[in-house]
């Protein structure tokens, strides 16, 4: 029965999304909407390609966890694995499909909501798999784990998004700092973010979206904005040196 709701479920999502964009939902795709809540943070639209990337690491994780749970005496680590963080895959299910039906119907302060949610259940479904992540193999770790890592780092740009959208909505122009200054103020959040996370727990794969994020920012919005090519620039510079870093300190670590 588990197996055949997180099947649903992820099909679920995948069917919303598709959705979305083919019918559209409520007669605008997800772009025309990020179109009505213009800022500097927005990136370019083959960012948003990193999607297909999560959807097929989360078709990965639950062919693993139907595997896996066929297994579970074979494998028993990697079955209590599952069993610990499944419920809060099947929460961001949930979020997903209610954030694109808030999202296409213009309910913003919903949306945002909702967003936050989905986030605090990616953070706990990470904390939850890094205690036990140790117990994996490589291979297991790739299937079981790395999806929600990528995962969690564009739905933590995509909830700096989703603010700074609601902002724009609520024409918030706090201390009259011009948007383009607050949207440098965003990015630099998200680069402190990957950082701390590559420092602190060496997900690489975190860091790696962030960049991917940031060099849609500088695509989009660089032209107009030198302010903000110079952050992104500095700041893709700054996270692939600190990935290479630490890259180059696990093999040495290996060697030694």
């Amino acid at each position: 029965m588990k197996i055949i709701v997180t099947w649903l479920l992820f099909a679920g999502v995948i069917a919303v999304n598709a959705l979305a964009n083919i019918l559209p939902i409520n007669g605008y795709n997800t772009g025309q909407i990020s179109a009505f809540y213009p800022n500097a943070f927005v990136p370019a639209g083959f960012t948003f390609s990193i999607w297909g990337i999560i959807y097929l690491l989360l078709l990965s994780y639950t062919i693993g966890y139907t595997y896996y749970t066929f297994k579970r005496r074979q494998y028993p680590k990697a079955y209590l694995f599952i069993e610990r963080i499944n419920t809060y895959f099947l929460l961001t299910c949930l979020f997903n499909m209610a954030w694109i039906v808030a999202w296409h119907y213009l309910q913003i302060e919903l949306s945002v909501l909702i967003m936050l949610l989905f986030l605090s259940t990616l953070i706990q479904l990470f904390l939850k798999s890094k205690t036990m992540a140790h117990d994996l193999t490589t291979t297991q770790k790739f299937i079981l784990q790395t999806p929600f890592i990528v995962y969690l780092g564009w739905i933590s740009v995509a909830t700096i998004a989703n603010i700074t959208a609601l902002l724009v909505a609520y024409k918030w122009t706090a201390l009259n700092i011009a948007p383009v200054y607050w949207s440098a103020v965003m990015i630099l959040i998200a680069i402190v973010l990957a950082a701390v996370m590559l420092i602190k727990f060496q997900v690489v794969s975190f860091t790696l979206v962030v960049a991917w994020a940031l060099w849609g920012i500088y695509n989009a919005q660089g032209p107009a904005a030198p302010i903000l090519a110079r952050i992104t620039a500095i700041g893709i510079g700054v996270l692939i040196s600190a990935v290479l870093f630490t890259f180059f300190k696990s093999k040495i670590q290996l060697v030694n």
